[in-house]
């Protein structure tokens, strides 16, 4: 049988505008993968010795500015019925679908259950690494099953929620780094809907449209508009969303905090821990919409690092390490970065 043909390359590939931030780096090689078959030759013929780099949509990245050896970039598509039945519609999409289209596509075809998930950057491959969350949804809840290859021997392998060790903003792709590439993910939404409204930016945009009992479509609308309004828009300031991810402490230490600050928005978890809202934390240690140099808080939304034009990695870790500081010294309280760090 004859070798498969190379795959096309770019060598010394521009990275700035395949990541929001608008940061720059580049590549030694960077290879775009628009099918399983293409992913497969790559791990095939790899030199297991060159780090590689997986990018879905380059939302939730942070790059330092150091050459990568090897970015694959995942353009796989497809998105398609697998079955349904009385309980639940299961659904399948490629991992280079673009997150929020896959999300309205679903909602026409008459199939809820991610409308709350509306307008999140990135790719369907790139939601469960992070675990991706909004306004009362975490994507796991939704989850059922994903194919991912695992780029050290060039097996495919089937993951279930379990296998992929969700938590908060996090799974088993996200510790192991460089090793898995998801091809497509599937998704089990339920027949029996009820409206996520009780998060509270999404109860008063609804009230405030005069609806009190919405339509899939008017919950996805009214996140869409959250968004909007709060978040900037990526094609216009870079940004990686959501820069910290709400603090977890425990339920003495909250206390404590509340005593002292009875404004604090805080959520009593599962577990006993209550999580805390960074942005919250971020703005009351006066860093909402304040800049230094060419990055900033954003001025709608603490949690946002924005990069106002020519920011480098460097400067928005220099930036972050001053608000963690702030925050700790004033709260006690330790953020943790949000977006990958390459």
């Amino acid at each position: 049988m004859a070798a498969a043909p190379p795959l096309p390359e770019q060598r010394d590939a521009d990275l700035t505008a395949l990541n929001t931030f608008g940061l720059p780096a580049r590549a030694k090689r960077l290879l775009r993968l628009r099918s399983v078959d293409e992913a497969r030759a790559f791990a095939a013929a790899r030199d297991q010795s060159e780090p590689c780099f997986v990018l879905g949509g380059g939302s939730n990245l942070l790059l330092r500015g150091e050459p990568l050896a090897c970015v694959l970039k995942v353009e796989i598509e497809g998105r398609r019925l697998l079955g349904e039945d009385d309980e639940a519609v299961i659904v399948e999409a490629g991992a280079g679908e673009n997150w929020h289209d896959f999300v309205r596509w679903t909602l026409a075809e008459g199939w809820p259950g991610l409308e709350n998930l509306s307008l999140i950057p990135g790719t369907v491959g790139a939601a469960p690494i992070q675990n991706i969350g909004a306004y009362g949804l975490e994507m796991a809840a939704r989850f059922a099953s994903l194919d991912a290859l695992d780029l050290r021997c060039g097996e495919m392998r089937a993951f279930d929620a379990a296998a992929c060790r969700f938590a908060y903003r996090d799974s088993v792709f996200r510790r192991e780094p460089g090793r898995w590439l998801v091809t497509a993910v599937r998704f089990c939404l339920p027949r029996r809907w009820r409206p996520l409204a009780a998060y509270g930016d999404i109860g008063r945009e609804l009230a405030a449209r005069g609806i009190a009992s919405p339509t899939p479509s008017q919950v996805s609308e009214a996140v869409i508009a959250i968004r909007r309004r709060k978040l900037p828009d990526p094609a216009e300031l870079g940004s990686a969303g959501s820069f910290f991810k709400n603090p977890l402490v425990d339920a003495a230490h909250c206390a404590e905090l509340l005593a002292a600050h009875p404004g604090l928005p805080h959520y009593p978890q599962a577990d006993g821990r209550v999580k805390l809202a960074a942005g919250w934390l971020i703005e009351r240690c006066g860093w909402k919409g304040r800049r230094l140099g060419p990055v900033g808080c954003h001025a709608g939304q603490a949690l946002v690092l924005v990069n106002h034009g020519g920011a480098s990695g460097a400067e928005v870790l220099q930036l972050a390490a001053r608000i963690r500081g702030d925050v700790q010294a004033r709260f006690g309280v330790a953020l943790e970065i949000e977006p990958v760090v390459a």
